[in-house]
């Protein structure tokens, strides 16, 4: 029996894999903004856990509300994170700094929290969400998709820095999931072109990632919660997990094909 602690526990895979750590028999804090957001996990056992992945404060109260209750914890899921798409010349700086906030520094900073309570146990997981748009870009994602290219480098440099004290790293890289990201990121997009240079190209874009994610293409977010599950039992759990709808064949086109050659399939994937 671990004790878990997983962000973006509220909704689609964060709500998946707490349901389902805890009923393996995990101790699983679930957090998120809103506490009422948590409420659908309490008949599971899940512990409900306020926590803004941008406040240094909710951050610090968190941990340390946690640690008060359990005495350690064994298991950090960094799972909150949202997409939010537009061409780099249209998304205001401000928007692209607040994504970097909560997908890469929340991040970093609540994992540099555990970190001491790792190390003095001398055993730890730390498992990051991040994409198969942490490998490639696709069409007017360049601020998420450089959030998710942080969140791998940082992953990986992690897992060196930390092997010495029986710390282990690993990265979800999910594909196309049916959850609201899809629509979140296409309504981002949409709005981020208005009146603007790219308002065709994006309207067209965002259509596109609507068809796509409202079709039976996408995955079921358990797939994901299933290799979140193996990350964070398996006595040797693998690096990454490259999972999901179109993850394998888009990584493998994007290391095979000629840059310019890919560079058009995406932005004619829709």
């Amino acid at each position: 029996m671990a004790v878990i602690l997983i962000t973006g526990a509220s909704s689609g895979i964060g709500f998946q894999t707490a349901k389902d750590l805890a009923q393996q028999g995990h101790v699983v804090y679930g957090a998120a903004r809103r506490l009422n957001k948590l409420e659908a996990l309490a008949p599971y056992g899940v512990k409900p856990l306020s926590l803004d992945i941008t406040n240094e404060q909710s951050l610090s109260q968190a941990v340390a509300t946690l640690i008060a209750s359990e005495g350690r914890i064994d298991v950090l899921i960094n799972n909150a994170g949202y997409g939010s798409y537009g061409s780099l010349e249209d998304v205001p700086v401000a928007e692209g700094e607040y994504q970097f906030k909560v997908n890469v520094f929340g991040v970093m900073r609540l994992t540099q929290l555990v970190l001491p309570y790792m190390r003095a146990q001398r055993e730890g997981r730390i498992i990051n969400t991040s994409s198969m748009g942490g490998r490639l870009v696709s069409y007017m994602g360049a601020w998420y998709h450089a959030t998710k290219y942080a969140v791998e480098a940082f992953s990986d440099a992690l897992r060196m820095e930390t092997k010495d004290f029986g710390i282990k790293v690993a990265i979800i890289e999910p594909g196309g999931i049916k959850t609201n990201w899809g629509f979140i990121a296409a309504d981002h997009l949409e709005a981020s072109a208005r009146h603007s240079a790219y308002q065709t190209q994006a309207t067209k874009a965002a259509a596109g990632m609507r068809r796509q994610y409202s079709s039976r293409m996408m995955s079921d977010p358990k797939i994901i919660s299933k290799a979140i599950s193996k990350a964070a039992n398996q006595k040797r759990p693998r690096v990454r997990y490259l999972i999901g709808f179109g993850a394998k064949p888009l990584v493998l086109a994007k290391a095979i094909l000629p840059t310019r050659v890919f560079d058009f399939i995406m932005m004619h994937a829709s």
